[in-house]
């Protein structure tokens, strides 16, 4: 049985990626052109080995075109249209080979994307013949670029391993759930990280004897900047196969943007059985969040305050039921699921 070859022309690649690549390597075989790990996100892909794996930097845009072409594939992903190398490698492909652009911003009406949709005609839609977006919003800017062919669900939690430490910490959490917030993001402005932390600290001044605790997770350009307080704690970066202690530790998951096209980490705590607190910029709760958790205006430190006291309102079981819920929601789309988008092409 001849095996499709997938090539990707990625940006940054994170844990969920190559967790879901490494399933459809399963079936089919990957190629991965990747640009340089990003500092303020140093993952460790030690555990992806068996992943073919190239850096961009290693060719000049004519070697990567001949690579691409070598490695004969049925279907190319290309993140976004930012990278002119990948666009040109895209150009050169056979009309037979299945182009797929990937676009993760929703449609805002902005002058870029006015512009982005009157040119795709003479530029995009010549150059691909498919567009995967994460979710609905983005699947309305794939419309206004002019394409019928969009697939769903291009961000995708590394489920196997997150519903391994689910069932390895609910049953601790059913008995005693963990009353800490934990936050899990880079530390920038738009993350909402000076917000979250006073919200919390205002809750905290409203009920002194509050025996919550907030967990935060990351590293960034506003690390310096953070607040210090006895119950908000910082840890720094945490490679993902590390993070057993944090979800064992920790009861709701926080997620506060002001801008987040998506948000990965969403999925991968409901897996992981966490209630969610999530503003409502952000766009993973269209997919897990529905009775599991609150939502509030990314605008408003008043209204994510008032969602964290709803949190420490709830008595443990309530709290469990809400984990077991997102779970049950987290597991609706599996890395399985993302795989088989790409062989059903």
């Amino acid at each position: 049985m001849v095996r499709t070859k997938i090539a990707f022309l990625y940006s940054e690649v994170a844990g969920y990626f190559l967790a879901a690549a490494a399933e459809l390597s399963k079936n089919a075989d990957v190629l991965i052109i990747r640009w340089p790990v990003n500092n303020e996100a140093p993952f460790d892909f030690s555990r992806f080995n068996e992943l073919k794996i190239e850096e961009k930097s290693r060719y000049t845009r004519q070697s990567l075109a001949e690579r691409v072409h070598d490695f004969e594939p049925d279907i190319v992903v290309c993140s976004g249209w930012m990278d002119k190398d990948y666009l040109a490698v895209v150009k050169q492909l056979k009309g037979e080979v299945k182009k797929v652009l990937t676009l993760d911003n929703h449609w805002v009406g902005s002058l870029k994307q006015r512009v982005a949709a009157m040119m795709s005609p003479f530029m995009l839609k010549r150059y691909f013949t498919h567009v995967w977006v994460t979710g609905k919003p983005q699947a309305k800017f794939a419309k206004k670029l002019g394409f019928d062919n969009i697939l769903t669900g291009f961000y995708c939690a590394d489920t196997d391993l997150f519903k391994g430490r689910y069932d390895r910490s609910i049953m601790a959490k059913e008995k005693n759930f963990p009353k800490r917030f934990l936050f899990v993001a880079r530390y920038v402005e738009h993350k909402g990280i000076f917000e979250l932390w006073s919200a919390f600290l205002t809750l905290l001044k409203e009920n002194p004897a509050l025996d919550w605790e907030l967990w935060c997770l990351g590293t960034g350009d506003q690390w310096d900047n953070r607040v210090q307080h006895e119950k908000i704690k910082h840890f720094g970066f945490v490679q993902p196969d590390q993070m057993d202690e944090y979800i064992a530790a920790t009861g709701v998951y926080v997620l506060p943007s002001k801008f987040e096209p998506w948000g990965v980490s969403v999925h991968e705590f409901a897996v992981a059985g966490f209630p969610v607190v999530l503003s409502n910029a952000v766009g993973a709760k269209e997919a897990f969040l529905v009775d599991n958790g609150w939502s509030f205006d990314a605008s408003s430190t008043k209204e994510l305050k008032e969602a964290m006291k709803k949190v420490t309102e709830l008595n443990s079981q309530e709290l469990c039921e809400m984990a077991k819920r997102s779970h049950k929601l987290g597991m609706t789309y599996t890395t399985g699921d993302w795989a088989n988008k790409l062989l059903e092409l």
